[in-house]
């Protein structure tokens, strides 16, 4: 089935196609019927409504108050579901989640950081065990853990990572949250294309279950003689899934060009593709 699928991708491509690529910049690509400034766009309409749920229930913009309305826009008129478990790579994706309602937990976050920089309210993360948590520069820390009908304002920005036990995330305070490190937008950027290249990655390698990026150099870090059961059958692998998982790499490295580890695994991806 891959294999037909790589040939009909080629042969299935309308003649246009080429021409509908040719774009003068980045910014004017085509994503799902907009432009990167259509869905950027979105944000700013999203931030409109926070506006507008603020003067209809007249009241102040006091931070509180604020990060409140952000998140009934979010979370209740708009239904934004956020998935802690990485199981598809569209949920990854800022146009699929504002086009959907759903996304992975740190693409909420940029999200919400985009949102609420958009009202004059800076937001700052961190990462946290496997979670990226999120919360104002400003403010007394202490309110976003006070419990109201059932859950911490902070638990509702980041969702349920915060409340699990066996989460590091479970044990923060207005105190420990001060001795975070920030992250920067290149770590944040950093760790979605992490999530890319493992999501990719792994929907590519699908059909062929146990396969990790570094299997061809197990006959040269083991007993020096290749597996002929291995190496007699190549691994099928979803072609558009790896040119992604590929796409992803390429990106991360220049944010981490002196990850070695990163550069191997790209070189690997290489080799699959041949």
């Amino acid at each position: 089935m891959d294999a037909h699928a790589f040939a009909r991708e080629r042969e299935d491509a309308p003649i246009p196609f080429k021409a509908q690529l040719e774009v003068d910049s980045v910014e004017e690509f085509p994503l799902a019927g907009k432009t990167i400034a259509g869905w950027l766009d979105e944000l700013d309409m999203i931030a409109k409504e926070v506006q507008a749920e603020l003067v209809s229930r007249d009241i102040g913009c006091h931070l509180v108050e604020v990060l409140k309305a952000v998140n009934v826009v979010l979370f209740e008129s708009r239904d934004f579901k956020r998935f802690h478990a990485l199981t598809e790579p569209k949920f990854c994706y800022l146009h699929t989640a504002l086009n959907s309602g759903c996304g992975s937990a740190i693409l909420l976050s940029i999200i919400y950081i985009e949102i609420c920089q958009r009202l004059g309210i800076t937001i700052v993360g961190s990462c946290v065990g496997e979670d990226f948590l999120i919360w104002p520069d400003s403010g007394n820390l202490e309110e976003l853990f006070k419990v109201s009908s059932g859950h911490s304002l902070f638990a509702i920005i980041n969702g349920k990572c915060v409340e699990n036990p066996r989460s590091k995330a479970s044990d923060l305070d207005g105190r420990s949250l001060l001795q975070l490190d920030i992250a920067t937008n290149r770590d944040i950027i950093g760790v979605a294309l992490a999530n890319l290249i493992r999501l990719h990655w792994k929907r590519a390698s699908r059909s062929t279950h146990g396969l990790m990026l570094t299997s061809p150099l197990r006959s040269i870090h083991g007993s020096g003689k290749p597996n002929t059961a291995e190496s007699s059958m190549a691994p099928l692998l979803r072609p558009r899934d790896l040119r992604l998982a590929i796409m992803a790499s390429e990106r991360l490295l220049i944010l981490q060009p002196h990850n070695w580890s990163l550069r191997r695994d790209l070189g690997m991806l290489l080799y699959y593709s041949k």
